[in-house]
């Protein structure tokens, strides 16, 4: 490793922060991006507070994250967020940070396998989200924010259904509270999520289990409200008696 760096030193040794930003920008448009990537990091040694090494510091997440490196892309793109808070281009560190993530949430193993997503960890997708809806706070005017806006849309329903299999997960083992917080929690993260009809029939239930009666029937209301079509309530008219009551 050292004698690849004095390698790389020797070779530019002497060249300005302009030359050294042209020559590794050249290779990142090449696709090499091992030796962009080095030369970047000469950049930021020789030339730490020029404009050349916070460009460099931006487009070196950019060649880890094409280099299938997210971790250190991720870290990257967090240290140029610190570091320029109020860069022209910030916008674009937090779009490539929520875009390592998204790309890691839409990994091969569910798209090979079409396993539910619902059921995996949904970490990745969670700080995609949360990116994204961090930069169109932040910048509603930036040019990566309609992009970040479809993809949080498309996040939305997999976070809710995530949160939902946990809710469901708790209530069929009796732990109501804690099936009641979980589906809470991916009605007021999610707010127009589909699955949120779900949540709410697991807070129904689980309100009746532990005898909260109005509790019960205010979750109801909201679920009626809401999903005025749902299965539930024309099941409710079948069988005469209230849904929460119908054994699944």
């Amino acid at each position: 490793m050292l004698g690849g760096c004095k390698s790389a030193d020797d070779k530019t040794k002497g060249w300005s922060p302009q030359k050294l930003y042209a020559d590794a920008k050249s290779s990142l448009n090449e696709s090499n991006y091992a030796d962009a990537i080095k030369k970047y990091e000469v950049l930021e040694g020789r030339y730490p507070y020029g404009r050349h090494a916070q460009q460099a510091q931006l487009d070196k997440a950019y060649a880890y994250f094409k280099s299938e490196e997210p971790d250190l892309a991720i870290v990257e793109a967090e240290r140029f967020i610190k570091l320029h808070p109020n860069h022209p281009n910030v916008d674009y560190a937090y779009y490539l940070k929520g875009l390592v993530n998204f790309k890691e949430d839409m990994g091969l193993f569910g798209n090979l396998t079409g396993a539910d997503r619902s059921q995996r960890d949904s970490k990745a997708a969670s700080n995609a989200f949360d990116t994204f809806r961090e930069l169109v706070e932040k910048y509603p005017d930036s040019r990566y924010a309609e992009d970040s806006r479809q993809r949080m849309q498309f996040l939305v329903n997999s976070l809710a259904a995530h949160e939902i299999h946990v809710a469901r997960y708790y209530y069929n083992r009796g732990a109501y509270i804690a099936a009641i917080n979980r589906a809470q929690s991916a009605i007021t993260r999610f707010p127009n999520a589909p699955a949120n009809e779900d949540a709410l029939s697991i807070m129904v239930r689980s309100y009746h289990k532990l005898g909260l009666k109005d509790l019960r029937d205010d979750s109801n209301r909201v679920l009626r409200q809401n999903f005025p079509k749902s299965e539930l309530f024309a099941l409710e008219k079948k069988k005469g008696k209230p849904w929460w009551q119908i054994k699944k």
